[in-house]
This record gives C-alpha cells, structure tokens and sequence, in this order.
C-alpha cells in the first residue's frame, strides 16, 4: 500500500514533501529530486534550504519558523535552484494535520514552478506602464469652458461615468457630483486659475453612477486668441483612483516598516542615496536624545567622537561614492553624554538597473565587549608588568628552619581566603612568599596585580589603585580601571603599605570590611572579589603611635601575619643562594664556574647581609660580570662590616652627612624628583631603608612636594 502511494505521489506533476511536527522536512517525492538533481539524503532535515536562492532563503526560513510556531498553513515564494543550475520561481504552500487531539503530527507541503507566470507577470507590469503613459497623453474624459470657467460641454465618457445628462452637468452641475469634502478646495483652486488666467491641475473625488467616488486629476489649460485674451478652457480628467490606492498601499507599508524598524533593539537609519537623511527608527532617536526632525538637521560631529570622526568620515565618503557595502567600528554620543562604541554596518539598495535608491545602517551597541576586551587586554598588561617585576628570583631557595617555618605558615594559609600580612627587613624575599600564597590558592588561575605604594606619587594611588572615572582630575582623558578591578577574582599584593597616605587608608579600610569600592571621580559602588596580601618593613606599631597609620586598618591586615627572617638568620641557605645565582647569572653572561673559593664563601657566611637576599644578589652579579677565572670569588672590600649600633642610620650616613645631612638629603631629592622609595628614590640614593629616610624628612622639616615636578 506505501508503495503504491508513493509511485502515486511520485507521478503527481506537483514537487510533494512532508516534514515531521519541528519543520524538519522527511521525504520529497521524485519530481522533487529529479527538479534539483539531488538525493534524499541532501535534502532531509533543513538541508533543502541550500537550494533556495541566497536572497530569498532569509525571509522564507523566517516565514517557515513563524508558521512553525503558530500551527498555521504557510504560504510563500522563493526562488529554488533548478539542477541545471537555474533558478525559478515557485510557490512553496505547507499545511499541517493534526491528531484526535489537536497535535500537530506531520506537516505536508507543495512548491509549483510559477517562473512562467512571473515572467507573465513581470511583462503585464511593462505593459502598464507603456499602456499609462499612452494614456495619460490621451483626454479619457474631455471638458469645456467659457472664458469665465462655465463648462459648456462634456464627452461621452464623463456622461457615462456620472450616468447624468449634458444638461444637468453644465454649468456648476459638476459641484453635484464632487464629494462634499473636496468641494469647497477644488471650487477654491478653480476661481483663483480661471481669475489668473493660468493652466491648473486639482486631484479631487467624484461621484460615478454606481454611487462610489473615484479620484481624478483634472487639468485645464486656457486657449487664447491673437490678442492674448481667453476665448476658451479646454479640461481632461484621468482617473487616478488606482494610483490613489496604491499610494495608500505603499503609506500603509511604510508606516508598517517603521513599525517593524522602530520595534528593531538595532539602531536603524535610512539614507538617500545622495546621503541624505531620510528616516531613523525610535531606538536611535531615543539613544541619541533627539525627535526626527533634529536628526535629519544636525551636525554629525555632535553625535560622534571627536577622535573618530575623520576617520568615520573618510570611510563612508569612500563606501558611498563606491557603493561598496562598509563595516566599521566608532564611539557614538548618547543622550546623557556618554560615549558609547558601537557596530555599524552600511549596506546600499539598489533598483533592477543596479542604481543605489537607499542606504540601510545598522548599528548595534558593543561597548560592553570593548570593555571587555579592554579589562583582558590591560589585565594582560598588569600580568606582564608583574612577570617584568617578578622581585629577584623566580623559585623560593632555601632549607633552614627559619625558611622552612615561614614555609609551613604559607601552606596552611594559602587555601584560604584570609588577608595576610608580611612583615620583615627590605630585600628578605616578602612579594615572593606572596606570589607563593596566590599559586597555592584556588585563585591561582586568576591575576596576581603587585602594587608598590612607595613607587606611587601621592595624588595618584588612590586611582592606580581604584581607578578612575573620565574628566575625575586633569590628565584623565577615559575611565581607567584600578588595581583591584584588575585583580578581580584573584589577589592583589600591596608592597610598603605603611607609605599610604591616611585618606587612602580609609578607601582600604572599606575594601577589606564591605569588599566594595568607587572610583576617583565616579559614585558607582564597584563590589571587589579581592584576597589582599599586604607586607611593609616599617614598624606600623610606631606609625600607630605617631598618627601616620590607622590602628583599625593594622588589625584588619593583620589577620595572618608572616615574619620573614632576614638572611642574617639563615646561614644554612647562603651556599645554596650562592650556587642559584651563579647558575642563573652564568648562563646570562655565557661564563662557566666550576667551584666557588673557600674563603669567599666563609666570607659570605660570616657577613650580615643587611641587604639581605636581595644584596646578596647583586655581590653575585657583580663578582660573576668581573670574575676571569672558572672559580668564584668576591673582593672581601665589598663586604664592609659596620657595628650594630651604627648601621641602622649612620651606616650610610659619613661624617659629612652628619655635618650637612639636610643639604644632602635634599639633593637627593631633587635628584629623585621627590621619591623617597623605590630603585630610583632618595632612599635608594642615600643607602638608608625609606622608613629611616622619613623620619629624618620629618624631624629635619624638609618638604617633599617642593621637589616633585608641576
């Protein structure tokens, strides 16, 4: 029995399919592969789509789904590659049938090769047009009137149409059939042409003898004699009531794309092909702020970017005096002042003769992906700046016991999510524990942002760190994110937390109490998903006390704090220190050392390090740069001992500095333009620790904000 339906669906001349309830098509009968020249198999599912003209496949997938998701017969043109290659037009009609129940089980269609009728179609639309230009040339009803505008005759085919007599026609006998609505304008228009003896043209309604009102234009021209003066009017009228209904048609549909435009979450504009601005739908309108009017009238320049605007305008100059289709990427102005990056594409329309009738632009807003992109790419830039900063090596080396405790504390804590506090002398390693910590975490596959307080001039920590909204002080041109938004997720180290100042203490305070903050210049509140690792070598206790450190701020950091021991106290782990940094800095400088002196490295383990591992460090870069031999030596005048009691403040500080100490320490600061910390700070330049450097400024009065550039 399903082999008979089939041959007989087969032998129907119609192209047959069906499909199962979701639209997915299951079967085409012969004619329907044959049409195409494919196999069942390349056409199941919606694979059948490929044969549909690239124009069409759009609108009629859409239509498709739409009667998919209503349950409701569908109907529609498309045209279908043929297997020669051609494509025809076709009428595609799908219904679907329905179980006991109402349930949609199958879905049954029918497409009909109509290219011979479209065509038929296309030439009865020329005809048209030819036959309407020979008529309009033609007076279809023909009118005449005395010198004062009387009409005295009327042909046969205004008789016919207004099934009255000449009699009851001449003279204002025409007002009788005019509709009341257009009478007094078209009585208006005439007496004022007739009374200026100048040729007129009026389109108003007349009552036929069925009773319905047509619209005709009616046109009069004055004849004069040899003198100039009117002898006659001779009038034609063409009904116009098709043209008028066509005019509605197309009103309907324009006010209807508006709609479907206006509806669009898509900024829409339509332009003229000579550029001018035609219409732009009620989503741009309301993002730019402005009625229709004011948009077809204004500057550009007020709804782009100044910075993009030579470049937006040279490529639409150029897509548009091509006609070439443009993508581009510009900052576009909102209503609220707000500059917001935006897709826009332009695409041309053009009529069969391939001449451009419009220009279509689409924009879509994507500042939220150019935020995006901007967090990613200057998150990429903290953590490269951070690998660039990785402090002095790259691998915790060491097996002393005081090593080993501090090592035992950071693998308890680092699980956790607990604020940590690392204490001890400069150069003893602290932003290494710290980056232990974050890889130990399950932050680890987040960003690991270092910020060193001392390196950062007072103005600006609270936006390096914060960041800061557009316009918020001079100089900020663009929102910029801080710190802590690039460290969203992961963990942010906070080096020399004792040098910042007391308002950024608070901002710091809240961060680590209600995990929110703002930034400079804005009052948005951001939430921060932040551990915070902090380390200082200062004693904070004392700066408690002398009012330069808060006391709340010290316990909140304070949550789990870590004492780094200084070399001095690690005796065991210098041989091996020393082994490290010769197998890293030979291979730099492409030496081979192949033993180091045993005087030198009593030397070594006898000397206290008061730089710690990070004056170690350089000892070993500097004897390896000037070492000739494969054995390693130190000059033991490196290694200067001074007494305990001397080293802390007059260690660095000769009897000269004694004597001048406030001429020199301001030289040192105007060399470090007002720095105090960091490589290149005053601190550095003296050979004392920052913290010591303070006191001094502060006993000695000297004002650091005389030295920092304007």
């Amino acid at each position: 029995m399903l082999k008979s339906l089939k041959l007989l669906i087969d032998s129907i001349p119609a192209l047959i399919h069906s499909g199962l309830p979701d639209g997915s098509l299951d079967f085409f009968n012969q004619r329907w592969l044959d049409y195409v020249g494919l196999s069942l198999e390349n056409l199941l599912g919606w694979k059948w789509t490929a044969t549909i003209h690239p124009e069409d496949v759009e609108e009629f997938v859409e239509k498709s789904r739409v009667a998919l998701a209503k349950g409701e017969p569908f109907e529609h043109e498309a045209r279908i590659r043929r297997a020669d290659g051609e494509y025809r037009w076709m009428l595609h009609r799908n219904v679907p049938r329905r179980d006991g129940q109402g349930n949609i089980v199958r879905w049954y269609g029918s497409s009909i090769d109509v290219e011979d009728l479209k065509q038929a179609e296309e030439r009865i639309r020329q005809n048209e047009k030819e036959l309407s230009k020979i008529i309009e040339t033609i007076p279809a009803f023909v009118t005449t009137a005395t010198p004062d505008g009387s009409i005295d005759f009327y042909n046969q085919n205004v008789l016919d149409y207004t099934g009255l007599s000449r009699e009851e026609l001449l003279g204002r006998g025409w007002m009788t059939v005019t509709h009341p609505e257009d009478l007094d304008r078209l009585v208006e228009g005439r007496q004022a042409s007739f009374a200026a003896g100048e040729s007129f043209e009026q389109e108003g309604r007349y009552r036929g003898a069925n009773g319905e009102y047509h619209w005709f234009v009616s046109r009069s021209v004055p004849v004069r004699d040899e003198k100039g003066n009117i002898v006659r009017w001779y009038g034609s009228l063409h009904d116009i009531e098709d043209q008028k209904q066509a005019e509605e048609q197309v009103r309907q549909r324009e006010a209807e794309v508006k709609q479907i435009l206006d509806a669009a979450p898509q900024y829409i504009a339509v332009l003229g092909p000579d550029r001018s601005r035609l219409y732009l739908n009620q989503a741009a309108l309301e993002f730019f702020g402005l009625t229709l009017d004011e948009w077809k009238t204004c500057d550009p320049r007020r709804t782009w970017h100044p910075e993009d605007w030579e470049r937006v305008s040279r490529e639409i100059q150029t897509a548009l005096s091509t006609g070439s289709p443009l993508e581009l990427e510009m900052r576009a102005a909102r209503r609220d002042g707000e500059y917001r990056w935006c897709f826009v594409r332009y695409k041309p329309l053009r009529d069969e003769q391939g001449r451009i009738t419009r220009w279509v632009v689409a924009g879509i807003d994507i500042d939220d992906r150019k935020r995006a992109e901007e967090r990613l790419h200057q998150e990429n830039i903290a953590l490269r700046e951070e690998i660039d900063k990785a402090s002095m090596f790259e691998e915790i080396v060491g097996v002393s016991p005081a090593l080993e405790a501090v090592l035992t504390r950071v693998a308890k804590v680092a699980p956790t999510d607990s604020t940590v506090f690392i204490t001890g002398e400069t150069g003893t390693g602290k932003e290494l524990i710290a980056r232990a910590i974050h890889k130990r975490s399950h932050r680890s596959s987040r960003a690991f942002v270092s910020v060193s307080c001392a390196a950062i001039p007072v103005s600006l920590i609270a936006s390096e760190l914060f960041g800061h909204e557009k316009g918020a002080f001079t100089g900020a041109l663009q929102r910029r994110l801080g710190r802590f938004e690039l460290a969203e997720g992961g963990t942010i180290f906070l080096d020399e937390i004792g040098e910042l100042p007391i308002e950024t203490q608070i901002a710091l305070l809240r961060v680590l109490q209600e995990h929110e903050f703002e930034r400079v210049g804005g009052n948005q509140t951001m939430r921060a998903n932040v551990r915070v690792i902090a380390a200082t070598n200062r004693d904070l206790k004392a700066a408690i006390e002398a009012g330069t450190f808060r006391r709340d701020l010290f316990y909140r950091l304070n949550v789990f704090p870590i004492q780094m021991p200084p070399l001095r106290e690690r005796k065991e782990d210098i041989p091996i220190l020393v082994e490290y940094f010769i197998d890293r800095y030979t291979s730099k400088a492409g030496k081979k050392i192949r033993g180091i002196d045993k005087k030198t490295l009593g030397l070594l383990q006898s000397y206290p390090w008061p730089g710690n591992i990070r004056e170690l460090q350089n000892v070993v870069e500097r004897s390896i740069i000037l070492c000739e031999t494969e054995i390693f030596l130190v000059d033991e005048s490196w290694l200067v001992r001074e007494s305990p009691q001397t080293r802390p403040a007059s260690r660095p500080l000769s009897d000269e500095l004694v004597t001048h100490e406030k001429e020199m320490i301001e030289a040192a600061l105007t060399e470090s333009r007002g720095r105090v910390s960091g490589p290149t700070g005053a601190a550095a330049k003296l050979g004392i620790p920052p913290s010591t450097l303070e006191s001094k400024i502060r006993s000695l009065k000297i004002s650091k904000q005389r030295f920092k550039p304007a």
